[in-house]
């Protein structure tokens, strides 16, 4: 049976970013082939991977575990090996097919820049950083760009935090409804290991430390529409390549973060939350602090360079649309 020229296969679409693309694509006339833990393509079947690329147009991989939880040891191998092992599984099919996928975009993360308080990191100019967030997306981007595809052309999507119908715009909009909507102030806290390198070459301390922030460090966000956007951008823009950040051009300081979050929870009030505070809060959430205390600090160099217009560069529109 011929098999139409415009399949897209997305790996990884049970999440708010991959339903919403398999909502896109759909309406845009592709051909849709799901591969994931239950189906219809099982990431148990390497021939049925195979099968699937083989001949498509379009190949989107967001598989990985959700990062929203506490870096347990289980959990802290398991976000490794189900971005590395699903990678290196749709890498495999890429390499073995007669008519590879013309663009395969994957999954990465922003985070893999370093903790940045004196300046952004762009693509041309970023510093990698250091530790288990750090390990987890070099090794996963290693994984996606290693050897030669020359039919294919690859994009690592490295994503700051993204607003909209998901995980984590829920918890931060929590944390201003229960009255703890100030400024995340780190400071001192029993060390753990829970940050600790991970992978073939481990990177940073063994323990964890902290930053004397204040409330200034950085956090840069995306919203879910320009996620979709900028994919559809890079879909249409052949000349791009490697990894591109997928960020607002208007990141902002935490403290800015969270008068944002404050009034569009309608609190016109909230409790400063040192590390001693934050700790137990987030235990609740069943998230990771590192989220709030770590300065993400990144500009969307390669998107805003060819071109693209955001529909939310801002923070206050942007947290406005999520929460209406």
């Amino acid at each position: 049976m011929q098999l139409s020229a415009r399949r897209a296969v997305i790996a990884g679409a049970s999440g708010f970013i991959g339903a919403r693309l398999v909502h896109e694509l759909s309406a845009r006339g592709y051909e849709l082939r799901i591969v994931g833990r239950s189906g219809p393509v099982s990431w148990a079947d390497q021939p049925a991977i195979d099968e699937a690329v083989n001949d498509a147009e379009l190949l989107i991989n967001l598989a990985g575990k959700n990062v929203g939880c506490r870096y347990s040891d289980a959990a802290r191998n398991e976000i490794l090996r189900s971005r590395v092992d699903t990678t290196r599984m749709l890498h495999r099919a890429v390499a073995a097919a007669g008519h590879p996928p013309k663009l395969w975009l994957n999954a990465s993360t922003a985070t893999i820049y370093r903790h940045a308080m004196d300046r952004p990191n762009t693509e041309s100019n970023g510093e990698i950083g250091e530790g288990f967030s750090v390990d987890v997306a070099r090794n996963w981007e290693q994984e996606f760009l290693a050897g030669e595809l020359t039919a294919t052309r690859r994009v690592a999507l490295r994503m700051a935090i993204v607003l909209g119908d998901g995980p984590a715009s829920q918890k931060l909009l929590g944390l201003a409804k229960w009255g703890i909507g100030g400024p995340q102030i780190d400071g001192w806290w029993p060390a753990h290991r829970r940050y600790r390198g991970i992978g073939p070459e481990p990177t940073g301390p063994e323990k964890s430390g902290y930053y004397p922030t204040r409330g200034q460090q950085r956090f840069s966000w995306i919203h879910i529409d320009d996620v979709i956007g900028a994919i559809w951008h890079l879909i249409e823009h052949s000349e791009i390549r490697g990894p591109v950040n997928l960020s607002s051009p208007h990141p902002v300081t935490n403290t800015e973060l969270m008068s944002s979050l404050r009034r569009v929870a309608g609190r016109r009030f909230g409790i400063p939350a040192y590390r001693w505070m934050l700790e137990p809060a987030m235990f609740v959430l069943r998230v990771e602090p590192e989220m709030l205390l770590k300065s993400r600090w990144v500009l969307p160099e390669t998107l805003e360079g060819s071109g693209y217009e955001f529909k939310w560069p801002e923070l206050n529109p942007a947290l406005a649309d999520v929460a209406k």
